[in-house]
Formats: C-alpha cells, sequence, structure tokens
C-alpha cells in the first residue's frame, strides 16, 4: 500500500499539465515548417518530398509527431492526476474540458489522414464509412469533416490546420490561462528529449504494399478498428466512443452514479485496450 501511495504522489508531483501545454508548442512550431512544404493536392509526394529533399525536413516532421502524441498523453495523464480537485469545477466547465480530448484526438487523427500513406488513406476511409452509417446527418458530417472521396484532403488539411486548432483553444482557454506562461527554458531536459526522439526516431510513412489485406490504423484507433469487424458501423464507431465521452463528462465524485460510471468507464478502457492487443498481435 505504501509502494501505491508513494507512486501516487511521485505521478501527482510530475507538471503533466505544463509538459503537455510545452508539447503543444513543439507541435505548433514545427508544425508550421512541415505545412509550408505540405500540399493537399499531392500529399503522399509532398510529405515524401519533405523527408527527402528539404533540410531537415525529416527531422521536422518527426518532431511534430511526436510532440503532437505527447501532447495529448500527457494532457490524459495530466487529467488522471489532478483528477481528484476537479470537484472545484462547476459542470459547464467540466464538461467542456472533458471535450477536448475528442478535439486533440481528431487533431491526431487528421494528422494520420494527411500523411496519405496506406495508413492515412485508409483510416480516412474507415471514418468516412463510420460518418455514413449515421442516420439523418451522418452525410452531411462527412461532407463536413472530411469527404476525402469526393474533394481530396482539402477540408481535412482546412481542420487540422484551423478548425480543430480553434475550436481547442476556445474549449481550453479558460484553463490554459493559467500555464500559458510556461517557459520552454523551464523544461529543457523534456524539450531535449522530445527533439532527440525526432533524430533518433523517424516519423512513420507508410507505403502502400501490394497483396496486403490488413492495414493496421493509429495506435488509438487500432481498438475501435477491431470492433469494426464484429459491430456495425454505427454502434463500433460512432456509440461506443460517444458513450466514453458521455461517461466522463459525468464522471464526478457528488454524482451518486459514480461507483457506476467509474466501473464503466474502467471495463471500456480494459476492453478498448483488449482489442487494440488483438488488432496488433492477431492481423500480424
Amino acid at each position: 500500500m505504501r509502494i501505491a501511495e508513494r507512486f501516487g504522489t511521485l505521478l501527482q508531483s510530475i507538471k503533466w499539465g505544463e509538459w503537455s501545454l510545452i508539447c503543444l508548442y513543439l507541435s505548433l512550431l514545427s508544425g508550421i515548417l512541415v505545412g509550408l512544404h505540405y500540399d493537399p493536392h499531392e500529399p503522399y509526394y509532398s510529405t515524401s518530398a519533405l523527408d527527402i529533399l528539404i533540410p531537415y525536413g525529416a527531422w521536422f516532421r518527426s518532431l511534430h509527431f511526436y510532440s503532437s502524441q505527447l501532447f495529448f498523453l500527457f494532457a490524459v495523464a495530466h487529467y488522471l492526476a489532478v483528477f481528484g480537485k476537479s470537484e472545484s469545477y462547476d459542470t459547464t466547465s467540466f464538461i467542456v474540458l472533458i471535450l477536448c480530448f475528442p478535439v486533440i484526438l481528431m487533431l491526431l487523427f487528421t494528422g494520420y489522414v494527411l500523411r496519405f500513406d496506406s495508413t492515412g488513406f485508409s483510416a480516412g476511409m474507415i471514418a468516412e464509412h463510420i460518418l455514413e452509417a449515421i442516420p439523418l446527418f451522418g452525410s452531411t458530417l462527412d461532407r463536413l469533416l472530411f469527404a476525402i472521396s469526393d474533394g481530396g484532403l482539402q477540408r481535412v488539411y482546412l481542420h487540422h490546420v484551423c478548425s480543430f486548432n480553434i475550436l481547442f483553444l476556445l474549449l481550453a482557454w479558460n484553463h490554459l490561462r493559467r500555464y500559458y506562461r510556461v517557459n520552454l527554458t523551464s523544461h529543457l531536459p523534456l524539450v531535449a528529449t522530445v527533439m532527440l526522439t525526432g533524430v533518433f526516431v523517424a516519423a512513420p510513412l507508410e507505403p502502400e504494399q501490394l497483396g496486403i489485406s490488413y492495414i493496421t490504423g493509429p495506435w488509438f484507433f487500432l481498438g475501435l478498428q477491431e470492433l469494426l469487424r464484429y459491430l456495425p458501423p454505427l454502434v463500433a464507431g460512432f456509440l461506443v466512443p460517444v458513450s466514453l465521452i458521455g461517461a466522463l463528462t459525468v464522471l464526478r465524485r457528488k454524482n451518486r452514479w459514480y461507483p457506476h460510471l467509474l466501473t464503466f468507464v474502467g471495463c471500456w478502457l480494459v476492453g478498448y485496450l483488449f482489442l487494440t492487443v488483438l488488432a496488433l498481435t492477431i492481423h500480424d
């Protein structure tokens, strides 16, 4: 018990929120340089050319990739570390902050799609298939967010560069005001680690592989991709993710259903982890 308490204290002592914001800064700065050389009309070619032809292009793309992933992971860690203090937030503020997570995931997801390699292309097609399965407003939502089959990647590029970033800032601004003065020089070990990761570990870029019938999607998409093999797109791709977001928005200790909601969220995450591992192993 003491070891668990010490471990919990250690986790809470780490400034996950500041780390997440630092990675967001790195992601935005490197994203500007990557975006200058990206062409949504020639997505895979321009991404490959960035790695091969542009000086330090591969490093900037890797820096953008890894800092973006860490931005999300540190944000999740920050939420877990300060969950006990979230009772001080009013209901509206708490829900607004929870909605930041799907927006961040959409930023990551559209980044994968914009590469338009085998992973990005498949992820984009699956996303369109899921949206089209939603009755009444699914087709409209697809035309608003993706429309890859009809219009290429222009909408995806617009949302990745502008729309989702603006939406995230609107949702998180009141919370970010506490940390916006965070200085990069105060977190030099983290900055150096992320930058060195970009040097030694290249960001993924997977060319089309002939004869391959199963292509894994982004790491956070694998569980959903596996679930789509067993359930209809409406259930696996829309209702199941929405159920988690809905549960998180009301997961507060003062809620009388808190024990049941906590059990549901825990089972959901364990099940999703199982599906992710299944997707990584059974189809190799």
